[in-house]
């Protein structure tokens, strides 16, 4: 694999030199006031990356999984019950998380392609007439088959039920890079890190936490330790941390907000999106369809593409990694060996994603898939140059 190709696989994200020299910091004191300085700028700017100005921000040394644990055993308790959708490998694991923490999952199976069925998630609300459903679980970017749910639907079937379950929400691959409106939609954890749209190295969970999630914590019986949301409020609020801090990650998500905020966030999802077109308008000429079922849930961070019957889409990785130097995702779970995945997400520009674009296209010819070569990157060439200041104006 050549270090100097970027990759297209759905995180790690490609890494700005920028970054690089923003996270490459002496040893320093983190007990000391200078911490702070490092600290609290990048707390204050995820709440404006998540549009929330109530809620409260804490960051673990850990990934989007460790996120998954902490916002369960912070607000929840053995034996509680959670609802959720299975439709990828990402919601199906938070489910197994749960059921791993003694928690009661009620699943509503729904085919790997699909959104979070918002009509059968408020059926099952308004059936809970105990409110024994202590919080629902929502994966708003599906990785594995690169689909988006609706999270204000999610909230609007909450309200049309009168249900005060909580709503808890992983967006680890859609935060930074696609729209997410915390404060606007009702969410009460909001689960991210740092290795997405952050354009970072992995090493950081990312939660925001509405004020009923906070009250929650009161009364949650789990056990925790390592990630105690209470511990890590409090010692923040003193510019600490209760434990030894990854400064330099901590140095670099302060820096990647400032990035993303200087492009404008507008700006950087109307990026997402263009890159994401240009990507299904090749899928389109190359004669193949997307996992997603349908346009109004296709993912801007990640195209789950896939192949014909009879063909293992793990073939087209493997060939590309080893011919090439240029790494895919591969399938997962149901859809394993079924379809391949393009990350178009995080640090990536147009011109990126036409290498990456011709990479696939080179590769699936090599292995004698009915592609003609440059279809797909001509027909993302096409939308690329036409479409970069419309798209633009249109997000602002």
């Amino acid at each position: 694999m050549s270090s100097q190709n970027p990759v297209f696989i759905p995180g790690p994200t490609n890494i700005p030199d920028a970054l690089r020299r923003a996270i490459d910091l002496p040893t320093m004191d983190h007990r000391s006031p200078a911490f702070a300085e490092i600290l609290h700028p990048a707390l204050a700017g995820i709440k404006r990356i998540l549009k929330t100005r109530e809620g409260e921000v804490v960051i673990f040394p850990a990934t989007g999984t460790g996120a998954w644990e902490a916002a369960v055993t912070n607000l929840l308790s053995p034996g509680d019950t959670v609802l959720a959708a299975r439709h990828g490998m990402f919601s199906h694991r938070w489910i197994d998380l749960c059921q791993r923490q003694g928690m009661n999952a009620e699943i509503i199976e729904t085919e790997w392609g699909l959104g979070a069925p918002t009509e059968a998630i408020e059926a099952a609300l308004s059936a809970d007439k105990a409110h024994k459903i202590r919080a629902v679980l929502v994966t708003h970017n599906e990785t594995a088959t690169g689909v988006r749910s609706d999270v204000a639907a999610v909230r609007r079937a909450l309200d049309a039920a009168s249900h005060p379950a909580l709503l808890l929400v992983d967006g680890v691959s859609s935060i930074a890079s696609m729209d997410f409106r915390m404060d606007e939609w009702g969410v009460d954890a909001a689960i991210t890190g740092s290795q997405k749209g952050f354009m970072l190295p992995a090493g950081l969970s990312i939660l925001g936490l509405s004020q009923k999630a906070i009250a929650a914590m009161t009364g949650a019986k789990s056990p925790r330790c390592f990630f105690d949301f209470q511990d890590m409020i409090k010692a923040n609020a003193g510019g600490g941390f209760p434990y030894t801090p990854p400064v330099g990650l901590i140095a670099g998500l302060a820096h990647a907000i400032s990035m993303l905020e200087a492009e404008g966030l507008h700006n950087v999802y109307a990026r997402h999106y263009r890159l994401a077109e240009g990507v299904r308008r090749a899928v389109q000429a190359w004669g193949l369809t997307l996992c997603a079922k349908k346009p109004s849930i296709y993912s801007d961070t990640v195209s789950a593409i896939v192949t014909p019957p009879g063909f293992d889409g793990t073939r087209i990785v493997t060939h590309a990694a080893q011919k090439y130097g240029v790494a895919f995702g591969v399938g997962l779970g149901e859809v394993a060996g079924k379809v391949f995945r393009i990350g178009h997400l995080g640090s990536l520009t147009d011109v990126m994603a036409l290498s990456g674009i011709a990479t696939a296209e080179m590769t699936m010819v090599d292995l004698g898939l009915p592609v003609r070569l440059g279809s797909g990157v001509a027909s993302a060439q096409e939308f690329y140059r036409s479409s970069q200041n419309t798209v633009q104006t249109k997000a602002a």
